[in-house]
This record gives structure tokens, sequence and C-alpha cells, in this order.
């Protein structure tokens, strides 16, 4: 088995990524394990490196060592590859897939991590991207475009960057004219705020967009919410945050498998933070579609409550 451990420098203004580098140096200065720190460059780099180490065919973990575009990177690097496993060392500015689990703190452990086991998870496929924890279209995903501008201030945590994005878009026009299909259901010329599909329930920074959503599952959670007027986005954002959103009368949840999306023009895309924009994107799920590590306590807490795939 070989360890391969990509840090990208930059992610959560880079207070964290020596002590990952010391920390996985000295767990292996003992041991006879193959491993390599590799520290990215410049966009991209991280699944190009994925994609040619995972090329050798030899057994691999690859451990992406950032935030959620690190992690889109590897896992757009892997996917497809059964030799390898996908693994998270939390450094970037929300790390928000983690926060499906109880804590966090294991996955910043390297003997933790060494330690635990390889889970089949659920992912998206986005047309030709694969994303690991969520995807939107609307508002949200310009106030993920936008975090982007406030994420590199000092002293801007990841929740305050997404609040601040939500102001700044706060003060153009909000919500998007799309057509949505949801499990073959047609919702034609739909005016929404947003709509999510979502594989784990938070995303930007700690909102909780989908508070069923379960990774292990076999199934995405569906969340659209129709354009309202600006005096009640706070409100809303408040509800939003906490996942208590699922009772209002212009809100939408339900579980699916796939949800499409076409617009007239292109439209930012939310793709696990990553923003492309586009005409028109498909997102269905690829069930246990990586192999995905959880720290040895994580695994313990969980392995009795995990879902049992059919992947007929």
């Amino acid at each position: 088995m070989k360890y391969l451990f990509i840090i990208n420098p930059t992610a959560g203004k880079g207070n964290k990524q020596q002590e990952i580098i010391d920390s996985v140096n000295r767990y292996f200065k003992d041991k006879d394990d193959d491993y390599e720190v590799y520290i990215t460059s410049a966009a991209g780099d991280a699944k190009s490196k994925s994609t040619v180490v995972a090329q050798s065919g030899e057994e691999l973990t690859v451990f992406a060592c950032g935030g959620e575009g690190t992690v889109f990177e590897v896992l757009n690097g892997i996917v497809g590859f059964e030799n390898v496993k996908l693994g998270v060392i939390p450094c970037g500015s929300a790390n928000d897939f983690l926060k499906f689990f109880e804590s966090s703190v294991p996955f910043s452990d390297i003997a933790e991590q060494i330690g635990g086991t390889a889970v089949p998870t659920d992912i998206i496929k986005a047309n030709e991207y694969y994303c690991l924890n969520g995807c939107s279209v609307g508002m949200d995903a310009v106030v993920a475009r936008d975090m982007s501008i406030f994420k590199n201030w000092r002293g801007v945590s990841g929740s305050m960057a997404y609040k601040l994005a939500v102001i700044k878009t706060f003060f153009g026009k909000i919500g998007v004219n799309i057509n949505l299909s949801v499990d073959g259901e047609i919702y034609k010329n739909e005016n929404c705020l947003f709509a999510v599909i979502a594989n784990a329930p938070y995303y930007g920074g700690g909102y909780k967009s989908a508070p069923d959503a379960d990774p292990f599952d076999g199934s995405l959670d569906f969340t659209k919410v129709k354009t309202i007027s600006k005096l009640k986005v706070p409100g809303f954002l408040s509800l939003y945050q906490k996942g208590r959103h699922a009772s209002l009368n212009y809100a939408d949840l339900k579980r699916c498998g796939s949800m499409e999306f076409t617009a007239e023009t292109a439209v930012p895309v939310n793709l696990d933070g990553e923003i492309i924009e586009s005409k028109h994107m498909k997102f269905e799920i690829v069930k246990g579609g990586v192999n995905f590590v959880l720290p040895r306590s994580v695994y313990e807490n969980i392995k009795n409550s995990l879902k049992v795939f059919d992947f007929t």
C-alpha cells in the first residue's frame, strides 16, 4: 500500500499545512510503508498528480489535504480506479463534507487515518465532473463564487465568508429561471432562489441545506426554494443554516437519484465549491462511487449505522 498526501499550500490561509507535513513525517519515520508528500503548485495539479499515481495500478490511498477544491480535484483524478482509496485531511476554510460526522478531529490524526477503514461512499456525477458533497444552481452558486473574494481576508472564517458573499449577492438580482427535472418530474420555467442536489447535509461553510442527506444511503437529497422577496431572505437563511426550512411552503425537499436543469443563458453552477457556468447539467448518483477512508474511531462509531447498499 502506498500513501500519497496531496497538500494545497494555500487552503485555509495556509495555517495548517506544515503541521500536517510534520505529522506525516513523524508517523512514517520508523515504518517501512511507502509514502509521498506532494505540494501542489497550480490549479489542476492535484487532479493530474492523482491520476498519474493511480495509473500505476498499485494499491494506493490518496489523502486530499486542503478544502473542498482540493478534494474535488483529487476525486476527479481517481474516479474509476478501483485500486485507489480517498482520504481527507482538513485544512480548508470549511470542509463541509466532514460535518456529516460527529467530529472532524480524527480526520486530522494521521494514525487514525492510516488505521482507518475505506467504505463505499456515494458520489455525484455532474456531466463530466464528480462531486463528493453537493451541487447547486441559483443564488447560492453565485454566493459560492463570491466567497473567494472574502475567504482569504484575515480573520474571516468559511462561514463568515459565506455570509459576506450573501450580503454582496443580496444587492443584485436574486433567483434564477431554469427548467428542472428531478427523477423525471418536470418543473418548467421554474423561478427559484436556488436548487440543490446534496450527498451530505452541509455546504457553504455550515449551511444545512439537506438535513437528512447521508452519503452512504444510495440516494441524493434535492432542495428547491422558490424565489422570495429580499425582505424574507435573512429570515429564511437563519432557518436554512440550521436545517429548519423543510416546513416552509416555498421550500421543496425530497430524496432522488438525479436532477437536471436547462437555462436560456449560462448560469453559475456550484460543484463542491468549484464554480463553472453552464446552460445545462445533469446530476446523478453514483452509488458507492469512491472508497472513502473513515478514521479508526469514526468508523467504529458509525459502522453499525452504515446503510446497506443495493447496487442493482
